[in-house]
């Protein structure tokens, strides 16, 4: 049952290898890369607690041993303080440019460890074992690496390729529903953008996908990071396509900074899907598509019971311009003008900045109006 996607990047390709038991076999896996047979792992409290074991085990059957470093679950571990802390850590381990840095977790251990092997020494290589549906499907493969602003998210990065990346089906098995919903959002969002039959597909089998389904499982996970894959290959560095993989997101950065990241509030896959809604709705009343589709699409997300609507969200809400106002500091922003992604239809996304901001505060006033009225 294990698949392999390749990413073709020249001298920066990589595999991604997809299914189950790959925790076990990582040292087979991760040794070609190895001149010392050791690692470095980044990993967070939560992910260690339950699956660090079976990994070191993996690592030590193959003759590699390992230092662990933990640092706390949760959004805001992507900040400066938790870069120089792991920075330090790798310094201290004295990690060379020929050695391996491991990113074991999810989006925020992804991006931050991957960011810490950019800058050290000018580039370490790195492998990335995610351990989140939404690490597996897009954080991990792609080579965008990390932290947050006080300003915005991932105002501050740098593009950097992974070596391997080894995304075990098997572990989201101990994902909380909650995560597994919210990692399910980046996937419908590659159906939305630029493939209506994954999209078709996803409505007959997310849910069994969702209830464990593994070989459902791995196929949704494949197919996802085939797409990512493909249009990475073609735009490596966000200089055009590459943007459409931001569907969605322009809403969900802003409603991350309206929440200050507070996961208990709202995690950013779930922010992704309430962007999407949005941005569908949003295409609907520019005339770009019919009105059945920003129904469908949160007819759908309903079902798989996630977030759809600014109501879903709790605590307070800034007003539409000061959502306007977060939107304005994403890094979508060019020549002072915001980008998005809409859509003609599922399926049928394309980039835009000829987006009239009266018709985004409409959109934003009326989702903030039915929020109020419940």
């Amino acid at each position: 049952m294990i698949e392999t996607v390749h990413v073709p990047l020249n001298e920066r390709a990589y595999d991604v290898v997809i299914g189950p038991g790959l925790l076990e076999a990582a040292g087979a896996r991760i040794a070609p890369l190895l001149g010392r047979r050791n690692v470095a792992v980044v990993s967070d409290e939560t992910v260690a607690a339950l699956h660090w074991e079976t990994l070191r085990k993996g690592l030590e059957s193959n003759g590699i041993s390992s230092d662990l470093l933990t640092l706390p679950p949760g959004e805001s571990t992507k900040s400066w303080p938790h870069l120089e802390r792991v920075v330090e850590w790798l310094l201290e381990r004295r990690i060379e440019r020929g050695d391996v840095v491991v990113a074991f977790g999810g989006g925020v251990i992804g991006d931050l460890a991957g960011f810490a092997a950019a800058i050290l020494r000018r580039g370490v290589r790195f492998v990335q074992i995610p351990t989140s549906l939404l690490a597996q499907v897009d954080s991990s493969v792609g080579g965008k690496t990390g932290i947050n602003s006080a300003k915005g998210k991932n105002l501050i990065g740098a593009f950097h390729q992974p070596s391997l990346v080894l995304a075990d089906t098997e572990v989201l098995g101990t994902l909380t529903p909650r995560d597994y919903r919210a990692g399910y959002g980046e996937v419908v969002k590659y159906g939305l953008l630029g493939d209506s039959e994954f999209f078709q597909w996803l409505e007959g089998h997310g849910s069994s996908a969702a209830d464990g389904d593994m070989a459902a499982r791995i196929h949704l996970v494949k197919r996802s990071v085939e797409m990512k894959a493909g249009i990475v290959s073609r735009d490596e560095t966000e200089q055009g396509e590459r943007a459409l993989l931001n569907l969605g997101h322009t809403f969900c950065h802003a409603l991350e900074a309206a929440t200050q990241y507070d996961g208990a509030r709202l995690l950013h896959g779930e922010g992704v899907a309430i962007g999407c809604a949005l941005a569908f709705e949003l295409s609907a009343r520019l005339g770009l598509c019919s009105q059945e589709e920003p129904s469908r699409v949160r007819a759908h997300l309903r079902n798989m019971k996630m977030k759809v609507d600014l109501s879903d969200i709790p605590g307070e809400l800034p007003d539409a311009e000061g959502l306007l106002s977060l939107m304005s500091q994403d890094k979508k922003v060019v020549d002072g003008r915001l980008r998005f992604i809409l859509a003609r239809g599922i399926g049928d996304a394309f980039i835009t900045s000829d987006v009239p901001p009266e018709a985004v505060r409409q959109v934003l006033d009326d989702a903030l109006a039915a929020r109020a009225n419940l």
